[in-house]
């Protein structure tokens, strides 16, 4: 080895493990000493030298003690398995590599699936207020009956002929989708700008808290005569569903950004709780018909049940926030690595890109067009036209065709077809990096319109009908929901595919912004398909 001497010469100390080694660079020091002689070098006993650090030169002022060498990363464990990462490189490069390595290493997993259980029940909850308004067909139709005398509240309406329908009873379904659509549309919009602005936690909370409120002044509703009001109470029950609406909005919106920061399975979950919420609506209003419930009994048992699964979302939401799955997708994924400045130790920031929605919607416009494709085509007849399609032995006495018919065909059929759909395309994701054909295929289903148009719609006054069988009007609506949960899964996983991560949260509330405008769209076309007919 190598050592610095003069008179007498001192050599180097080395403090080893006892057994001839160094324990670590930390144990390196040397003597100083007033003056310096010529390097020396001290071999292994053979002529050479041991090894590249026996190699050494006189610096000409005094040398200093050897400084510690911390380790490059330090990584500190806590009890909820979040990483705390502590560094002090020089390359800016550096930090990204470190962080890169730790989203890839520290991954908390989803015990027992809880994420993915309870992304399903709040997929449920974003379509339950429109759901309930509008499956509860016949307690709308007792309250907007045509009043002759206080018999008429006796009157069994689950069998009414569409013919004898009042104006309300006809249009409701219409008026009720064009509102909700409208408002749905502008506040996914607004959800959009104000999502970097307003904290998640806010948003999903109080708009979950204004739906419920809303669902119980609804409920307060069933008990009270309104026979005499009635176009009053129609005012009251629109503002009703276009404020519950603009709260789903940013309830959606905001939850189609966190689901893009997630995986396919539960993006899948999430769109599939949506159709199965549909699913779980259908049958209330079908075990009401089946049990003989009147119009006032069945209405308070949807918006009582609405109310408490619309409670049991807001509260499993407060749980998931909490655990430490969704912390680093949401808080860590997010915000640490794609928040607009990053600090390491409180010593080294340094600013990312500011977020560029012009970008975003250049990335995603193709999809976002699908999705508008998607809702609008379905909206423009569904429900307002298929609601109003009779079977074709409707009046026979056949409870089937006069009571069971509209709500399991209608409503049950479209939304199981709606969530098979949804779950085949998570299983195949078909087609992939094809935007264009995702078009052609969402264009396709235009077909749907007409078909629907010349079933047996009732009243009509202008257009034939070429369809009265009840079996190839069932076989057109199973195509048309798996269709509509199929296309529109599938935009859904495709998305957070073609952005980056920090562009995850934005675009999927603009995908939520097509979404709407295709269902205001579609809903408003829909009266004048009414019309039409």
């Amino acid at each position: 080895m190598t050592s610095y001497t003069n008179a007498p010469p001192r050599p180097l100390q080395l403090i080893g493990n006892g057994n001839g080694g160094i324990n670590s660079p930390h144990q390196l020091h040397h003597t100083p000493t007033p003056s310096l002689r010529p390097l020396q070098l001290i071999g292994s006993g053979n002529g050479g030298i041991n090894s590249p650090h026996q190699l050494h030169h006189t610096p000409t002022p005094p040398p200093r003690p050897l400084q510690r060498i911390e380790p490059l990363l330090k990584i500190e464990q806590e009890n909820d398995s979040e990483t705390a990462i502590h560094t002090e490189p020089d390359d800016l490069d550096i930090v990204h590599s470190i962080e890169e390595s730790f989203i890839r290493n520290e991954i908390p997993c989803d015990r027992y699936n809880i994420a993915y259980i309870i992304f399903y029940l709040l997929g449920i909850s974003t379509l339950i207020p429109w759901n309930f308004f509008i499956t509860a067909d016949d307690y709308w139709m007792y309250k907007f009956r045509e009043i002759k005398s206080n018999k008429s509240q006796c009157i069994d309406f689950n069998g009414i002929e569409n013919s004898n329908k009042t104006n309300l009873q006809t249009r409701f379904t219409s008026y009720i989708s064009i509102s909700s659509a409208i408002s749905n549309t502008l506040f996914l919009i607004i959800n959009t700008f104000i999502s970097k602005k307003i904290s998640l936690s806010t948003r999903m909370i109080g708009s979950q808290l204004i739906i419920i409120i809303i669902f119980i002044v609804t409920s307060s509703f069933v008990r009270i005569n309104t026979d005499k009001y009635q176009n009053i109470f129609f005012i009251i029950t629109l503002i009703s569903v276009v404020l519950v609406n603009a709260a789903s909005a940013v309830f959606s919106g905001s939850l189609l950004g966190i689901i893009g920061q997630f995986s396919a399975k539960y993006i899948t979950a999430m769109s599939a709780g949506q159709a199965l919420g549909g699913i779980f609506t259908a049958l209330t209003e079908i075990l009401s018909l089946w049990i003989g419930a009147i119009p006032e009994v069945s209405g308070l048992l949807y918006f009582i049940i609405g109310d408490i699964i619309l409670l049991i979302s807001l509260i499993v939401y407060i749980i998931l926030e909490k655990a430490a799955f969704f912390k680093y997708h949401v808080s860590i994924k997010i915000e640490h690595l794609s928040s607009l400045e990053v600090n390491i130790d409180d010593e080294i920031s340094f600013s990312c890109e500011q977020i560029s929605y012009s970008q975003i919607l250049k990335k995603i416009w193709q999809y976002g067009f699908s999705l508008f494709l998607i809702f609008f085509i379905t909206m423009t007849v569904y429900p307002s036209i298929t609601v109003l399609i009779e079977s074709e032995r409707k009046g026979y006495g056949h409870v089937w065709n006069d009571i069971y018919f509209v709500p399991v065909v209608t409503y049950l059929i479209f939304s199981c077809g709606d969530y098979i759909g949804r779950i085949l395309s998570g299983v195949f994701i078909w087609p992939r990096n094809k935007p264009w054909l995702v078009i052609l295929l969402s264009i396709s289903r235009g077909v749907f319109v007409p078909a629907f148009l010349y079933c047996n719609a009732q009243p009509r006054r202008y257009l034939p009908v070429y369809i009265h069988d009840d079996g190839f009007y069932i076989l057109l609506m199973i195509l048309f929901a798996l269709s509509n949960g199929y296309l529109c899964n599938i935009v859904f996983m495709l998305i957070p595919l073609i952005v980056n991560s920090k562009e995850k949260e934005i675009a999927s509330a603009m995908l939520g912004s097509f979404l709407g405008i295709g269902l205001s769209i579609g809903s408003s076309i829909s009266l004048l398909m009414i019309k039409s007919l």
